[in-house]
């Protein structure tokens, strides 16, 4: 049957709509993919809706991550090998490297097959032994390490979050990072740090976490990111076994971890000066 509207001829037969409804139809699902793509737009989202959104990624990420054996880790012992990188990005050199920690603000690194070069923190307080011996950790490195702890994705997963007053949460976005979709959250605090995550959409594991730090001569902001890959199922968390962080857009270090473990009971005296002193009686006189 040919019907005739407005001028235009055409045949109304099963399968094919009259131009109107055809039109009406695109407007429609249009519409609906406008709609669904404002609701994931970052810019159009109101903040208890950015919020939210972000939560639910963070959520799913600790849950990816190992969810209350995630949580609930208490220390860790890591071994592997630190390799350090040039201002030119060629690498300077590696070492192995011992690291253990005590969360959520001891740690203890120590360095080479004789473990002789050790750096020890606790807390406010820091200490480290090389060939002239025990030292106090200078006011600088220190405070280094306590701005790493206020920073660190791990520690806001584990001690910040629905912990601590002032956290702002927000979603940042969707994005493709080493070929794979990300969606970004980005967290800031009453000191105004933030920190912003990339998880991936398929498995939710975080990919990378930039810090947001301003060079302490020329004020300029700096760019530091971690990078997280090689994920592997240890006593029930997913631990990344390579991380690597870069600095103003420059490779700076990344560490390949071969053993890793959770909860073995660590002592609090591991992380003291008292430590470090035993430690150097049996190494110093031997150099």
């Amino acid at each position: 049957m040919r019907l005739r509207i407005h001028g235009l001829s055409f045949r109304a037969e099963r399968g094919i709509c009259i131009p109107r409804l055809c039109l009406l139809t695109v407007l429609g699902f249009g519409l609906a993919v406008f709609a669904a793509a404002s609701a994931q737009n970052p810019d159009t989202m109101l903040p208890e809706q950015s919020a939210a959104k972000a939560r639910e990624l963070i959520n799913a990420a600790i849950q990816a991550l190992g969810g209350d054996a995630y949580l609930h880790v208490r220390d860790i012992t890591r071994s592997g090998r630190l390799s350090q990188f040039g201002s030119n990005g060629d690498l300077m050199g590696f070492v192995e490297v011992f690291d253990y920690a005590k969360l959520p603000d001891k740690r203890r690194r120590e360095f080479s097959k004789r473990r002789n070069i050790i750096d020890v923190f606790n807390g406010d307080e820091g200490w480290s032994l090389d060939k002239e011996g025990v030292e106090d950790t200078s006011a600088a490195t220190l405070g280094a390490f306590q701005e790493n702890l206020r920073r660190g994705m791990d520690n806001f997963f584990r001690f910040r979050l629905n912990k601590e007053d002032g956290i702002i949460l927000r979603y940042a976005g969707s994005d493709l990072v080493d070929m794979k979709q990300v969606d970004w959250v980005e967290v800031s605090d009453r000191e105004h740090r933030v920190i912003r995550i990339a998880i991936d959409r398929s498995t939710h594991l975080p990919l990378r976490a930039i810090n947001f730090q301003r060079d302490p001569d020329s004020r300029d902001r700096i760019e530091e990111v971690d990078y997280f890959s090689n994920y592997q199922n240890i006593q029930g968390v997913q631990t990344p076994f390579r991380i690597a962080r870069s600095r103003a857009g420059r490779r700076i270090s990344e560490t390949v971890y071969t053993s890793v473990q959770f909860n073995t009971g660590l002592d609090d005296s591991l992380f003291t000066r008292a430590s470090l002193e035993q430690r150097w009686s049996q190494i110093g006189k031997k150099k």
